[in-house]
């Protein structure tokens, strides 16, 4: 009897701590360095209360309502004699913090400071200051674009013929409300417009990423949501996800979700991403865990929603940060991280990331580079676009295996 009351107790320890770690996610780091926390929240915004948020409740998702429709799966180009897709069940996080002299008067996020370590005993072994552009960026990597800024109308068009180049249908936008940003950049709600346009020209679609903010809440989340459905809503680039029951609804990606109570998540807590590129730095990011997460997720009505990356190194930003580093290894890390994607049959991938260049997560095109003071990682022996190349080969073949999941 005392055997089997142990062993309940041991089972009831695992399921809770797997729920932990689902719903958590990738709270390891700390504290927050103003660009990422490498702790993303796992959240898509769904059914609300009635009692504060009638004003929304036709606009939300409802559980057991993921799955999306093959004819909006997505479309077809036929260009210099050949058809070509572009796909929506493919995601892409995008980022938009940059700046330049030439567009901005200054250096933004290429300068990036060296964020100390939390301990002061390791901080004090590591290098401090801040990178010095154009020669010294923010990155192991160098741009094909050199240090650009995001407000350039060129860099977004080369922007989006590379996303439509690598197939993702979807552009998930990094955003802050109006007049907000992180500790180390500048607003640029403004330039959402811009983006939008630009990815329309491309049958491009964008969902916003909503990212932490000082004071954020279950109540200005809903404000936030809000604001983009009304002055997004009605844009033709505008991200909806086409449920079972045939409505047409707005997603969302919430970042650091774990910073609002759970409680204040609970009746729209709608599905799970795991964001963080690094394979095994978490639970929620450790691709052995992603089969017991999607079981779990359609056990609950849930959407597991995988995210894949060709590699990370963020150690241009956290010098400290070598042990979370994975090596590109000439693009075979990426498409592991892709098979084991498509091992667990989700609605949706999404690509982590068009152009994170401080953790190295990009697959925007590089270019090797050499200074007096750096030598920059790049593609080689590959091209610049191999990223973008392998992005499409494997988002092709994951739409072929899902027509196979659907017979």
């Amino acid at each position: 009897m005392t055997r089997l009351r142990r062993k309940a107790l041991v089972a009831l320890f695992l399921f809770t701590l797997f729920i932990f770690g689902a719903m958590m996610g990738l709270r390891t780091l700390k504290p927050s360095d103003g660009f990422s926390d490498l702790a993303p929240g796992m959240d898509l915004i769904g059914e609300r209360s009635e009692r504060r948020r009638q004003d929304v409740k036709d606009l939300v998702v409802s559980p057991g309502q993921f799955h999306m429709d093959s004819s909006d799966t997505k479309v077809v180009f036929t260009k210099s004699d050949r058809d070509y897709s572009i796909f929506y069940d493919v995601h892409i996080f995008y980022y938009l913090w940059y700046g330049s002299p030439t567009m901005d008067n200054k250096y933004i996020h290429w300068d990036h400071v060296l964020v100390p370590h939390w301990d002061p005993k390791i901080a004090a072994s590591h290098a401090q200051g801040r990178h010095t552009p154009p020669e010294d960026i923010a990155s192991s990597f160098y741009p094909e674009l050199g240090p650009y800024s995001s407000r350039d109308l060129q860099v977004l068009e080369s922007h989006m013929a590379q996303i439509e180049a690598a197939a993702a249908g979807v552009l998930v936008l990094s955003w802050y409300p109006p007049g907000v940003a992180e500790d180390h950049g500048e607003p640029t709600e403004d330039l959402v417009p811009a983006v939008m346009d630009a990815a329309h020209r491309h049958s491009i679609k964008v969902a916003f990423h909503i990212q932490p903010y000082k004071g954020r809440t279950d109540q200005s989340m809903h404000d936030n949501i809000k604001y983009i459905i009304d002055k997004y809503g009605k844009h033709g680039a505008f991200y909806r996800f086409r449920s079972t029951t045939g409505r047409v609804l707005p997603l969302f990606y919430v970042y650091d979700s774990y910073l609002t109570p759970p409680e204040s998540w609970a009746d729209g807590f709608d599905g799970i991403y795991t964001y963080f590129a690094s394979n095994g730095f978490s639970f929620g990011s450790s691709h052995q865990n992603w089969k017991a997460i999607k079981t779990f997720c359609d056990a609950n009505n849930l959407l597991f929603i995988p995210s894949v990356g060709p590699g990370y190194v963020d150690t241009a930003v956290r010098p400290w940060n070598n042990h979370n580093t994975r090596n590109r290894v000439n693009g075979r890390y990426y498409e592991t991280s892709l098979q084991a994607a498509l091992a667990v049959r989700p609605e949706i991938v999404t690509i982590t990331s068009f152009n994170q260049w401080h953790e190295g997560t990009q697959i925007e095109r590089a270019v090797p580079k050499k200074t007096v003071t750096r030598l920059y990682l790049d593609y080689q022996p590959n091209r610049p676009d191999h990223y973008l190349q392998l992005t499409r080969q494997w988002a092709e073949s994951f739409n072929k295996e899902k027509d196979k999941w659907l017979i």
